[in-house]
C-alpha cells in the first residue's frame, strides 16, 4: 500500500517535550515526573501510560466557582509516549521560570505536575464582573504547552515601550509586568464598542517582559459560548469573544 500519507511518521527524538507537529505535543513519560494535560486531549500514546482525573482543591473549586476561570485536567503518568493535541490548535512549548506567566487557561494544553496554578485578578479600570480579568498565574520550574489558534506574536515589553494588547487576542504575558484593563472610550461610552471600529476592551502592559498574541479574538472552540449580558456582548476579554461567536457553539 503506497500513498503521500504514509511520511507522516513519528518523529524520533530524546527530548521529553517535544512537537510532533505544529498540532500535536508528544511527551515521553519515565515513570516519574507525571504531567498534567486538559482533559480529553490525548489523541494516541504508546507503552503503559494511565490517565486519571486530577483532584481539586477546595480552594481551586471556589475560585473556579466565582471566577470562571480554571483548569480542567487529567495527570498522565507511567512509562511511555503520550500525543495531545485539541482541535487542531498550533501548540507551543515553552519553559517556565521563577519569574512565572500569566495565562488565559483556555490556551493551555498541558504542563509539569511540578508547576502551580491559581487564579489572580488582572486591574481593572472598570470594576465590571465578566469582563474576563480574571487569568492564571503559572509559577514554578517546567515545561508548559499552550495553544494559539494560528501562529502567534511575541511582543518585548521595556519601561520605555510599552503594549496595548486587545483582550480577545492575548494569550499569555511575564507575571512580572503591570498590567491594566481598559477601554479606548469615554466613560460615557463604556458599554458600547469603540466608536464603529469594532474595537473594544484592551489590556497595557507596562515594565520588563513579554506578551504574547494570536491571530485571532477568538478563544479556542472548547471554551467558546453563546455569551449572556452586557460584558458578555461587547467584547470584553474572554466573555467579549464568547459573545462574539453567537450562533457557533462547540461543546
Amino acid at each position: 500500500m503506497q500513498s503521500p500519507i504514509f511520511a507522516y511518521n513519528e518523529q524520533q527524538t530524546q527530548d521529553r517535550w517535544s512537537l510532533q507537529n505544529k498540532q500535536m505535543l508528544r511527551v515521553a513519560l519515565e515513570g516519574h515526573d507525571d504531567i498534567l494535560a486538559r482533559k480529553g486531549t490525548m489523541v494516541a500514546y504508546q507503552g503503559l501510560v494511565e490517565f486519571d482525573a486530577e483532584y481539586q482543591s477546595n480552594d481551586q473549586s471556589r475560585a473556579r466557582a466565582q471566577t470562571g476561570e480554571g483548569l480542567d485536567l487529567m495527570r498522565c503518568h507511567g512509562q511511555g509516549t503520550v500525543y495531545l493535541a485539541n482541535l487542531k490548535q498550533h501548540v507551543h512549548v515553552m519553559e517556565v521560570d521563577q519569574d512565572g506567566l500569566t495565562v488565559d487557561s483556555s490556551y493551555v494544553l498541558a504542563m509539569d505536575s511540578s508547576l502551580h496554578h491559581e487564579v489572580i485578578a488582572v486591574d481593572s479600570l472598570y470594576g465590571i464582573s465578566g469582563s474576563g480579568k480574571y487569568q492564571l498565574n503559572i509559577t514554578g520550574r517546567g515545561k508548559l504547552a499552550l495553544m494559539t489558534s494560528g501562529m502567534p506574536l511575541l511582543l518585548q515589553v521595556t519601561p520605555d515601550k510599552y503594549v496595548n494588547c486587545d483582550a480577545d487576542a492575548i494569550v499569555a504575558w511575564s507575571t512580572s509586568l503591570r498590567v491594566q484593563m481598559q477601554a479606548q472610550t469615554h466613560s460615557s461610552g463604556v458599554w458600547r464598542r469603540r466608536g464603529s471600529t469594532g474595537e473594544g476592551w484592551e489590556l497595557s502592559f507596562m515594565g520588563t517582559g513579554f506578551a504574547l498574541v494570536q491571530p485571532s479574538e477568538l478563544l479556542p472552540p472548547q471554551g467558546a459560548q453563546v455569551g449572556s449580558g452586557l460584558a458578555a456582548q461587547y467584547g470584553m476579554g474572554q466573555q467579549g469573544a464568547r459573545g462574539q461567536n453567537q450562533g457557533n457553539v462547540w461543546s
